[in-house]
């Protein structure tokens, strides 16, 4: 068997390997929550994985196959370095992780925040990073303190109105 041939293997291989997601540089906190939906989604795409491995024939299907392989790494990846918070031992006066905040702007309008981790943070869902601007503004604040949010459109004063975690 010539080298030439075994060249040309390894490079379909490596075609085929699509290059790692990074990996946050900050601690992975998450919620009992989050680490469930994050076993889920290993659970999915290795399901996927094993439906795509049957079709390796396929050019589309081998490059579907090296997407999912790549997001199970990443997803196998935040579950080994995830850190679970027990929510019912954040102090209950001061904003932490896990914490549902509720805030008044200077304009007067109420909004709640949930402080959660990186993989559970759902803008949609008023679910912030714990690393988030919003967050970092909000981390160790009491009922009645007043923080800055600094944001791109400009700075906004919130004040802590109240500050729960969940049951």
């Amino acid at each position: 068997m010539s080298q030439a041939f075994l060249k040309e293997q390894d490079d379909s291989v490596l075609a085929n390997q699509l290059p790692d997601r990074p990996q946050s540089e900050h601690p992975n906190y998450v919620t009992r929550e989050g680490l469930e939906r994050l076993h889920a989604k290993v659970r999915d795409l290795q399901e996927r994985r094993a439906s795509l491995e049957a079709q390796v024939d396929d050019p589309h299907k081998q490059q579907e196959l090296a997407q999912v392989e790549r997001d199970l790494r990443y997803y196998q990846g935040r579950i080994e370095k995830a850190i679970v918070v027990d929510l019912s031992q954040q102090p209950t006066d001061e904003v932490h992780f896990g914490a549902i905040v509720e805030v008044e702007d200077e304009n007067g309008e109420h909004h709640t925040f949930t402080i959660v981790g990186e993989d559970e943070a759902d803008v949609t869902k008023n679910r912030v990073s714990w690393v988030s601007p919003l967050a970092k503004a909000m981390l160790g604040a009491k009922v009645g303190d007043t923080v800055t949010w600094q944001r791109p459109a400009g700075d906004l004063e919130l004040e802590i109105v109240k500050i729960r975690y969940p049951d």
